[in-house]
């Protein structure tokens, strides 16, 4: 069964399909409010935290995922660099970093202007395009702030990844 199937009526809340999301998954959540929700999803790399708000202002479903990272001042510009080189290689969605919070962040806003409503499969797809965007780069990170590798050097690594494992 398709996971909109369960959503019959109109006007379901998107952070109502997201708590639903979230139970089927198994993952650990907390409803904040009737406008957000804050869960955990655990990767291969490490567990992601992940926040879903909704937005009636500008009817925009925003998603933060974080993780904590605390690179050395002089890997920063580094850093920036490597974020370009992720940043062009995703479609949906931008990876930030946030110094004050040293925290790497995936962001995305799902635009829902004129009353149109999210599906489940779609929330769920953002959640994942999140978490496999987040493990796609983590090792790159990685190399390029604790193994000294230059960021088109890690880059190699995150790009590899996308052909699979033997």
């Amino acid at each position: 069964m398709a996971l909109s199937e369960q959503y019959l009526e109109d006007d379901i809340h998107p952070i109502d399909i997201v708590e639903h999301i979230a139970s089927d998954h198994d993952w650990d959540f907390d409803r904040i409010g009737d406008d957000q929700i804050a869960m955990a999803v655990e990767g291969q790399w490490r567990t992601y935290s992940i926040t879903l708000a909704w937005s009636g202002f500008d009817e925009t479903l925003r998603m933060i995922c974080t993780f904590e990272l605390e690179p050395p001042e002089d890997k920063m510009p580094g850093l920036y660099q490597l974020m370009n080189e992720m940043n062009d290689q995703c479609w949906a969605g931008a990876f930030t970093y946030w110094a004050e919070q040293k925290l790497m962040v995936y962001r995305y806003g799902l635009v829902l202007a004129g009353g149109q409503m999210a599906s489940p499969e779609q929330i769920d797809t953002l959640i994942t395009a999140a978490v496999v965007g987040a493990e796609r780069y983590y090792p790159a990170i990685q190399l390029m702030v604790w193994g000294n590798r230059t960021p088109r050097e890690a880059m190699q690594v995150a790009i590899a990844e996308a052909y699979g494992r033997a």
